[in-house]
């Protein structure tokens, strides 16, 4: 799967989008759903949020790069955009271990090296 290199602006931007709850229940939602993405209606359906609410959280996870926009017809798709999304993973753990390869000593803890 495809990164993209992120620079600290840009994982600041990401970050700052998925900083709110709605934001990160949308997103999370969407990259469940996969590259077939889904709706304005069907995510509000699922969140059980009110759409006009949702249209602008999708607005902010677009602007941020970590969701994609497609216009099929007369319905809009969103898709969670996962080059971005392993790009800002990329950039969070850049550094882990110092630089070394990076082990799970412990599976039920996720510590690292």
């Amino acid at each position: 799967m495809n990164t993209i290199a992120f620079d600290e602006p840009q994982a600041l931007k990401a970050l700052t989008a998925l900083a709110q709850a709605q934001r990160l229940r949308a997103f999370k939602a969407l990259v469940v759903a996969g590259p077939e993405g889904l709706t304005p209606g069907t995510l509000a359906q699922q969140l059980e949020s009110a759409p006009s609410a949702l249209s602008f959280h999708l607005k902010e996870l677009a602007h941020s790069g970590l969701v994609d926009i497609e216009q099929r017809g007369r319905n809009l798709i969103y898709r969670a955009n996962f080059a971005q999304m392993n790009g800002l993973l990329a950039y969070m753990t850049m550094h882990c271990c110092q630089g070394e390869s990076c082990e799970l000593t412990d599976a039920t803890t996720g510590t690292c090296c």
